[in-house]
Order: structure tokens, then C-alpha cells, then sequence
């Protein structure tokens, strides 16, 4: 989901099972001090994952405390998965559920742990209102049918290990690949930690780190925080321009969007040019300038990718523009949904600038004119935006065809890869997939679309898949390279379970879904899954492209690179 040191379902991602029937009413702290201390503990522990209003990768926490006994808290808090092995039949089933446990939790001191149970105890009463609604019965199995099994095995052969950026899992939490062209293509690869690596004879060199040039720089909390995606200029051998975003303490700098006062800011997204001296260089050095920033007010679904069309060629009218794509900061989620659901809000969306530019409202970028909202005559629309209605965009790629896709992951029911058309909306936080969701309550439940759904002109996904086959979308590429059975084929998988699927590069068209097909995998000749090969519930997987069209996919979990060398069939 957000989809962001792991906190993959954290402190209490099935603190509902462990007595069940329990109805204690615990005596915690009360005073304004330890409450507050709690706060902050939960804002940096436990946010990613949990709300008091919404489920999201874990339950919602309202109530909590007047279900369980503070004891049964406090150790599930210390080593959930103990709990679980113990044989707690509640427990199995949101295993099942969640998919993943959480880690053990053995280094928050027990003060800590009270503050933070202390502050879920002022949300005692777990409101049920908003789960009485017009929208007739919730789906319970969105999409019944299950995924394929397409007869075809991906080889993969171990590349490298990224540097440990942490001693935990996620030991390196290497993010995403670039190829930077020219007569000599170079690899590139970031770690959310800060640093960027080139991968030259299976090695990984540092060439630049951010973090230590950023001094508001974060990586935690959440899943996503941190050096987040990075692109060089098409001219970057003659300009030297490179482009990166990452996360920033609240308020480190005056926001280009912001919002009123009473709602929170959690994090800032910013996203910079550098200018860098040399860039034949194998370290990259020179000046900085800041191009956007923007308050977020969850630490979850912040900026995730930024790109250039890489098939846009100098004449072409696209060329040189900067796409960003922009999640909703956990705004739906946490009930400010109208920071979200227009394009006159700039969360949500997938933009489109020129970093050359200089007629924005900060005057550090420009919007291009060919934008869909650039020329509308309309003041309150936001020109910058290219499409919207996404709640965590992860990943852009183009077909051969110049077909532009964006994968984007959902929060209980439905993942989304989608094709994408300028000017847009698809549907967020209204629709999930081709589903009618409640925006306004309970949003952990899909429905069938309404009557008067043509009334909305919202563009469904290409692609889908619910949460019976997996938990967070890993966008992908279309495969280019040497290897003829993959060949023409958008290789993607589920950041979670690690599974690898694809659709054909010819059912990429706005006619009709494409059929989602899952690969079987092959490690070093031995049949496997990421979920084995990492050992671990969630695989972390993500996918890229290095030099000479090669594929690559890698998992944050171990820091392990590897490529794809071929595929066999049954």
C-alpha cells in the first residue's frame, strides 16, 4: 500500500486478535505530557500504517484499548510474530488478511510503549456510523477470478548486494533504476537513505549523497520517505542538469502548496536541480536549486517518480518536460479528501512541467503550454497538472508506441495499472479500480458503481488486480531486450507478495482489459519466490532498466540486484 527501517505493520497491525472478547478498560496515563510524548512516538512509529478512522496496511486503532488488555498490547507491541507462532487463531487470520507481520519491537523502552498506548487511548470509542450508507452491499471479492498462471518462467541470476544503509530490514532500500544515455549507457540505481550508486561490473560505486547536502533531509517515518526517484536531463552530457526529490522535516522551508493551519503537516515534498560540474565524472558535485515544495499531511503516498519521456526526441514538443507524479499524502485516508479530489488541488496527480521555465507562481519552473489545464481560462484549475485522481502513483513507463502508463496502489481492495490520457481523471479518491468507493466514510469497502456513474467521465485502469493476489502494484516496463519470449511484454509485479506478472504489450488499448498473466521464477536454476529468496512476508520488489535494454528487478528487503537472463516455458 504506501505502499515506506520497516514498519510494515506497526505496533498494532493485529492487535485486535490477541483476546479475543476482552473488553478491559485499562488504566493509562492520562496527564498532557506522556500523551503527548505518545503522539509523537505513534506520528514516527506508527502513522504509515494506522489512522483512527480508516484501516489502511494495518487495522484502525479506535477502540483498541477498551478490547484488550494493556498486557496483550504490550507484547504483541514487543515480538507480534511470537504471538502468532504461539497459535492465537485470530492472530493466523489477520496474517492472512495484512499478508505481512510486523517486526519485533523490542527496542522501544516500556515508557515508550505506554506513551504510545496511552495516546491510542484517547480514541476510545471506535465510530461506527459511516458504515451505514446508500451505496447498497460491499463487495467482498472484487475481482473473483484469479490470476493465470502464464506457463512461463523468468530466469534470474544474482547481479549484486546493495551497501547496507541500516542494520534492520530493509537493509538497503534501493528504490529505483536508471539508465543514463549515451555512447557508453551507464546504470544508475537511488537508495531512499540518500545515495545514489552506479552499477558498473556488478559493482555499486556512491556517486552522490543527498542527505548530506540536505539538512532538513528525512528517510523516515514511511515507507516512501526519503531520496525517492531522480532523472537526468536528455541533454544532461552537454547541461549537466539532474533532477531529484526527497523528503523534508514539516515546515523546513515556506510551502508552494499549502493548506490552512488546522490541518497537519507531516512532511514537506521538494523537488530540486542540480547543476553538477563534471558529468562524465564518477562522483557528481556542484550547486543545487530548489524547484517545488509541498506540505503533505500524513507521511505516506508523497511524490514518487519523476521522468522524462525518454522517446521525445529534441523537435518533439514534449521534450525536455519533467513529469511528476504526486500522491495524496494519506490526505483521503485521513479525512481531508478535499485536498485531493479536483484538479484546482495539486495531491493526487500526475504533473507536467518545464524545469527551464519560469512562469509558475514561484517562478522556478515553467507550465507548459500544451498542458490540458494550461490555456482553460479557469484561475482555480492548476496548470501544472497533467492527469489526476491517483492515490499513490508509483511508476511511469511508455510502450514502443509512445502509450504512456502509470501503476498506482491502492489502499484496501483494488490495484491499478493505467493508460494514461492528458487531462484525465481516474477517479481517486472516489473509485477504486472500476469500483464506487465512499470517500466521505468508511473507505476499507468497495461497492458497485452507482446509476449515475456516466455522469462522472472518470477512465477505469487497463489493468486491475484485488487484494486476494496481492497488496501494492510494483510498476514495470515493457520489455525491449534480447530475450524473444518476453519480448513486447509490461513486465510488473506486487511490491508485497513479490509475484511477477505481465500483459501483453498489444492489449494495451483503451477497448477493452488486458489479461494480467503471473511468471514462475527461476533463482541461480532453482524455482523459488521473492518471498522465499528474501525471507521475509513482504518482498519490497521493484523493477528496472539498465544498460543494453537489460531488466532488472531487486527487493529492498535483502538489498539483492537480480537480472533477468532468460525464460523458459513449461
Amino acid at each position: 500500500m504506501t505502499y515506506f527501517k520497516i514498519f510494515i505493520v506497526f505496533c498494532f497491525s493485529q492487535v485486535i486478535i490477541l483476546n479475543a472478547g476482552a473488553q478491559t478498560i485499562n488504566d493509562y496515563p492520562q496527564d498532557k505530557k506522556t500523551i503527548e510524548d505518545g503522539k509523537a512516538l505513534f506520528t514516527q512509529n506508527c502513522s504509515s500504517c494506522h489512522s483512527f478512522t480508516q484501516r489502511g496496511i494495518g487495522p484502525d486503532l479506535s477502540g483498541v484499548t477498551t478490547e484488550l488488555t494493556k498486557p496483550a498490547l504490550l507484547r504483541f507491541i514487543r515480538n507480534s510474530q511470537s504471538v502468532i507462532e504461539g497459535g492465537n487463531p485470530r492472530g493466523i487470520k489477520l496474517l492472512q488478511e495484512y499478508k505481512v507481520p510486523m517486526p519485533s519491537f523490542e527496542a522501544l523502552s516500556n515508557d515508550q510503549m505506554g506513551a504510545i498506548l496511552a495516546y491510542v487511548n484517547t480514541y476510545r470509542t471506535k465510530d461506527e456510523s459511516a458504515t451505514i450508507n446508500k451505496f447498497g452491499l460491499a463487495i467482498k471479492d472484487p475481482i473473483p477470478q484469479r490470476i493465470k498462471k502464464s506457463g512461463l518462467t523468468l530466469e534470474l541470476e544474482e547481479i549484486t548486494t546493495a551497501n547496507p544503509s541500516a542494520d534492520k530490514i530493509p537493509l538497503a532500500r534501493i528504490n529505483q533504476m536508471r539508465v543514463l544515455p549515451g555512447k557508453k549507457e551507464r546504470s544508475f540505481i537511488e537508495d531512499l537513505r540518500g545515495k545514489l550508486y552506479e552499477l558498473k561490473d556488478r559493482q555499486l560505486t556512491e556517486v552522490m549523497d543527498i542527505s548530506k547536502q540536505m539538512p532538513s533531509f528525512i528517510s523516515v517515518p514511511g515507507y516512501a520517505t526519503g531520496f525517492g526517484s531522480f532523472a537526468f536531463h536528455p541533454n544532461f552530457y552537454k547541461n549537466g542538469l539532474l533532477y531529484t526529490i526527497h523528503s523534508e522535516k514539516p515546515r523546513s522551508a515556506p510551502s508552494d502548496f499549502a493548506y490552512p493551519d488546522s490541518i497537519p503537516v507531516l512532511i514537506q515534498c521538494v523537488l530540486t536541480e542540480w547543476k553538477i560540474n563534471d558529468p562524465k565524472s564518477g562522483k557528481f558535485e556542484g550547486k543545487s536549486r530548489e524547484l517545488l515544495r509541498i506540505d503533505m499531511p500524513t507521511v505516506i503516498h508523497s511524490m514518487q517518480e519523476i521522468v522524462f519521456n525518454p522517446l521525445a526526441r529534441p523537435k518533439d514538443s514534449d521534450y525536455g518536460l519533467l513529469y511528476l507524479t504526486l500522491g495524496d499524502g494519506g490526505s483521503a485516508e485521513a479525512g481531508f479528501s478535499f485536498l485531493c479530489n479536483t484538479n484546482t488541488q495539486i495531491r493526487a496527480s500526475v504533473l507536467r512541467i518545464d524545469p527551464k521555465g519560469n512562469n509558475s507562481k514561484n517562478g522556478k519552473y515553467g507550465i507548459p503550454a500544451i498542458n490540458p489545464f494550461a490555456s482553460d481560462n479557469d484561475d482555480k484549475t492548476l496548470g501544472e497538472v497533467f492527469a489526476r485522481g491517483f492515490r499513490n502513483p508509483n511508476r511511469v513507463a511508455w510502450t514502443p508506441e509512445g502509450k504512456m502508463l502509470i501503476s498506482d496502489i491502492g489502499l484496501n481492495s483494488i490495484e491499478e495499472l493505467n493508460l494514461i490520457q492528458a487531462g484525465a481523471d481516474y477517479g481517486w479518491p472516489q473509485r477504486e479500480g472500476t469500483f464506487f468507493l465512499n470517500s466521505k466514510g468508511k473507505m476499507n469497502k468497495v461497492y458497485a458503481l452507482q446509476p449515475d456513474e456516466s455522469n462522472f467521465k472518470f477512465v477505469y485502469p487497463l489493468a486491475q488486480f484485488d487484494h486476494d493476489e496481492g497488496n501494492a502494484i510494483s510498476g514495470g516496463y515493457v520489455y525491449q531486450g534480447n530475450i524473444e519470449q518476453l519480448k513486447n511484454k509490461y513486465i510488473f509485479g506486487d511490491v508485497t507478495t513479490g509475484r511477477v506478472f505481465y500483459i501483453e504489450n498489444e492489449a494495451i488499448t483503451s477497448e477493452k482489459p488486458a489479461e494480467i498473466l503471473e511468471f514462475d521464477l527461476l533463482f541461480k536454476g532453482v524455482p523459488s519466490t521473492f518471498r522465499d529468496i528474501t525471507a521475509s512476508r513482504r518482498a519490497d520488489l521493484r523493477f528496472g532498466l539498465g544498460a543494453n535494454k537489460q531488466f532488472y528487478l531487486f527487493t529492498k528487503t535483502d538489498g539483492k540486484i537480480w537480472k533477468v537472463t532468460g525464460c523458459k516455458s513449461l
